[in-house]
């Protein structure tokens, strides 16, 4: 495979373009030279929010919830083992609601959780309430 993908940075947010191929060959970004995959979702706010899910070519998986949600904290696991399953294929994010209302709000979130599929900066996909690992990577894999 030699087609370029886009991946942006976890940590410091630069654009790292790579092959295709390298991508599951643990990757380091080229600006800050830590791993762009840590098997663990990326925290997104109201100011990284746009770059994380429009510059990157790996759809983004997104799951709008809140520190006082019961069900969020019951999927928390089941969201880092899709993230650690999925990656490199997938970049999967956490938005907190609570510290992040601007995005929340321009996407709509009324219940929590909620889970957005993004491709190419735009939705494609959306499912609210919480769900066990194989449900989540399932629902996941029927959207790409």
């Amino acid at each position: 495979m030699s087609d370029m993908q886009h991946v942006v940075c976890p940590h410091c947010g630069a654009v790292n373009r790579l092959p295709a191929g390298r991508l599951g060959q643990g990757p380091k970004c080229g600006k800050c030279k830590k791993p762009l995959f840590t098997g663990h979702p990326v925290e997104l706010n109201d100011n990284n929010f746009e770059r994380q899910v429009t510059r990157s070519d790996l759809p983004v998986v997104v799951d709008f919830w809140a520190p006082w949600c019961g069900p969020c904290k019951m999927m928390a696991p089941a969201f880092e083992q899709a993230a650690a399953q999925l990656e490199p294929r997938v970049r999967l994010a956490k938005l907190n609601t609570e510290s992040a209302p601007r995005t929340a709000a321009r996407f709509g979130i009324r219940s929590i959780p909620t889970l957005a599929i993004f491709r190419n900066g735009q939705e494609v996909a959306r499912q609210a309430g919480a769900m066990d690992a194989r449900s989540l990577i399932q629902w996941i894999q029927s959207h790409l």
